[in-house]
């Protein structure tokens, strides 16, 4: 009855009789189990997965099915609240925490008849480009269990990629959709900030935090966006704008004009691989040859860019996770008889991780008084100008193409130990999230390492809908072929905790 290829195949074979929500469940659950190793998965919803498919095939018997994405299987990252269900954000001050509630995200797709198969490992609090900073240890490349699995939403990729689930959610602050994507071979779609309600969405940096999705065909893409899409009255940063019918409408031409951007900057970086530059060239050739009108943006700011990104989250990082503190929120270290600051300070420094506490201390480092107006301020600024430089160059294009990130995905370790260069390789997804506007990664290419790597579309903010159509066609027309299918690994890496 599988491998799974589409929403769209498996509802005409659930609809034919072919298959059922039951074996379908029963199918993901061994095969979680049979790449236990991969480490994915936080937890596994086994037996109410195993009812809620068994209720959804009573109404399927009935003829009372109904639903965009009725029987589908999702895994949901572990930064994500499930009502009655344990969330960590993978980090040690909230571990034995059950959610009270569910975020927008997850009643809206339950409403239209989803499956929820289990909750995915992802580096602490979505702060890290790897996945090595989760207290459950490293998730692996299920191409090469040697090298990570990008991150922070590592777990959600994999999902994907191992063919664990069918679809799954991350969250976005500075490519953690993208680049795990890009990783691991699949789709991975960040949406306009505000197009998605971040309700339930445990917090890293409120202005850059979104939910984005993961899947293997852009039209399981559109048709989960649409669900989880829209106004809601539990997030003020929603947008009004209307939602459209994503699903479609992805197959038709776009009606924006056929002319594309890039930064030249970006093409030139010393930091991007050179057969990565050599092979985006190459499709800017080909698309001009489809009559798609392709020219170079000069984008002097790309330099700023990181530095902005870690000033800004950082900052918002401080301020958000103040609250776990063992008295409000988080597990409790200490005891109050010992003064409220050695408990607040043996709690904190228990409770988090390195990579947390680095960002947490630059974030109060730069809104300290001294250093404000130096820091925070101009990076404020400096965000100010990316906007306003990002809507002139809509004036002029309707799309920009950059690469998703300036390598393959990289040995396990093989950054950890310099944290500036790690948070390098985050340059060419965080514009997108500095500016709030949707980007893509598309999985169009192969290394000649054996590793897959994307190519990152974004247009501008809230044209979901040109981004799927250009994505549509694209995956169709410059994916390009690869002789023999990577298998999945089987070997062994002890995660590290």
């Amino acid at each position: 009855m599988f491998p799974f290829s589409s929403i769209n195949d498996f509802h005409d074979a659930l609809y034919h009789g072919q298959v059922t929500c039951v074996q379908a469940v029963q199918y993901y659950i061994e095969q979680i189990r049979q790449k236990e190793h991969l480490n994915a998965f936080v937890q596994v919803f086994e037996k109410s997965a195993l009812n809620r498919a068994k209720d959804l095939d009573h109404q399927l018997s009935l003829g009372k099915a109904k639903g965009k994405l009725f029987g589908v299987v999702i895994a949901i990252k572990d930064v994500i609240t499930i009502e009655g269900e344990p969330v960590s954000a993978s980090s040690r001050i909230l571990q034995g925490f059950t959610s009270i509630f569910n975020a927008t995200v997850i009643d809206r797709l339950l409403d239209e008849g989803v499956i929820l198969i289990g909750t995915t490992n992802c580096d602490e609090f979505a702060m890290g480009s790897s996945n090595e900073n989760s207290i459950y240890g490293n998730v692996l490349n299920a191409i090469d269990n040697t090298r990570v699995a990008g991150g922070s939403s590592g777990g959600s990729a994999v999902a994907i990629q191992a063919g664990l689930s069918m679809v799954s959610l991350g969250s976005d602050t500075g490519g953690s959709v993208r680049q795990p994507a890009d990783f691991c071979g699949i789709i991975g779609l960040k949406p306009s900030y505000g197009r998605i309600s971040r309700y339930g969405l445990i917090a890293y940096a409120s202005s850059f935090d979104q939910i984005g999705i993961f899947g293997t065909d852009i039209h399981d893409i559109a048709v989960v966006l649409e669900v989880i899409s829209g106004e809601d009255g539990f997030d003020s940063t929603v947008a009004a704008e209307p939602v459209e019918l994503y699903s479609n409408l992805i197959c038709r031409p776009s009606a924006e004009a056929k002319k594309i951007g890039y930064f030249r900057e970006a093409l030139e970086s010393q930091s991007l691989d050179p057969e990565i530059a050599a092979t985006i060239q190459s499709t800017i050739e080909k698309l001009k040859d489809d009559g798609y009108e392709v020219e170079p943006v000069d984008f002097g700011l790309l330099d700023f860019i990181v530095p902005t990104y870690y000033i800004l989250t950082t900052a918002e990082a401080s301020s958000n996770l103040s609250r776990y503190d063992g008295i409000r929120y988080g597990s409790r270290n200490g005891e109050k008889d010992n003064g409220l600051s050695a408990l607040y300070k043996k709690t904190r420094s228990e409770g988090f991780g390195k990579e947390v506490k680095r960002r947490i201390m630059l974030g109060t480092f730069v809104l300290s008084a001294g250093y404000y107006d130096a820091y925070f301020t101009r990076a404020q600024q400096v965000r100010r100008l990316l906007v306003e430089k990002m809507n002139l160059i809509f004036n002029d294009f309707s799309a920009i193409i950059l690469p998703t990130v300036p390598s393959t995905a990289f040995k396990i370790g093989e950054k950890s130990d310099d944290p500036i260069e790690m948070y390098l390789a985050d340059i060419f997804t965080v514009f997108a999230n500095l500016t709030g506007i949707p980007a893509i990664s598309l999985p169009l290419f192969w290394h000649s390492n054996g590793l897959p790597y994307g190519l990152q579309l974004m247009t501008r903010r809230f044209s979901e809908l040109h981004l799927l159509q250009l994505s549509n066609s694209w995956l169709q027309h410059y994916r390009h072929p690869i002789s023999e299918e990577p298998q999945i690994s089987t070997t062994r890496v002890k995660p590290v905790l």
